[in-house]
């Protein structure tokens, strides 16, 4: 990965709540965010005494490069999301000024905890489809605006793996949000995937959630992990 390929865009504890459709005992279980790039979900949870790890390839640079970055692209993201303003639900959040305030603050709070969360191991640079950790190694796996929304960057054979290796970390559940690629379709891989879990054994459900920002980005799939392999 090079750093000026990325966009960093950070949400907030708010919106993971809300699109993870999480509960106080989720919030309470072991954690892995994969993919979390500059949210503070990470700082949020740490803060309430959870117990959770992001990994994402943008950890292997250093919290003065991310900063350069976010200074560097925020202008930009804010006159593409100026013209393209239809594309999204602006209810919740009302309008692009309020909209950058909240992933402004979002990535300075993921700054300010960098340093300390690298030291903690609670950002690790990994990525997917192959992870470290051990089998069973988190009761929650989460995946945020990565899986299906980037389709015509990843392959289908890319999807399958990193789920898979994505079950394999967790003993309870994974949850993926959300379902549609970057043109507001529901992802070509999913039927595919789905169909692939079930061959495997995984039970799958998806779920309206009460988060929609990008239109019709409202659907998140969990897959229970109790009885794999």
């Amino acid at each position: 990965m090079k750093l000026e390929n990325v966009v960093p865009w950070g949400r907030n504890f708010e919106e993971y709540q809300n699109m993870f459709q999480l509960s106080k005992e989720d919030l309470q279980s072991k954690i892995l965010g994969c993919g979390d790039g500059p949210s503070s979900f990470n700082f949020e949870v740490t803060k309430r005494n959870g117990d959770i790890t992001s990994i994402d390839p943008i950890y292997q640079f250093t919290k003065d490069e991310i900063q350069k970055r976010i200074d560097e692209t925020s202008s930009v993201v804010s006159e593409q999301l100026e013209q393209n303003q239809n594309d999204y639900v602006w209810k919740s959040i009302k309008n692009v000024n309020e909209l950058i305030n909240i992933r402004l603050t979002a990535m300075k709070n993921f700054i300010k905890d960098y340093n300390n969360g690298k030291n903690e191991k609670r950002y690790v640079h990994q990525e997917l489809p192959k992870l470290s950790f051990e089998d069973n190694s988190f009761d929650l796996v989460l995946s945020s605006h990565f899986l299906f929304l980037y389709s015509e960057h990843f392959d289908l054979q890319f999807h399958i793996d990193s789920i898979l290796e994505m079950c394999r970390v967790s003993k309870k559940e994974v949850r993926i949000f959300p379902l549609l690629d970057l043109k507001n379709k529901k992802s070509e891989y999913l039927a595919v995937v789905l169909a692939r879990l079930k061959n495997k054994g995984f039970e799958t459900k998806i779920i309206k959630t009460n988060y929609e920002f990008q239109k019709g980005a409202n659907e998140l799939l969990i897959i229970n992990v109790h009885n794999k392999f």
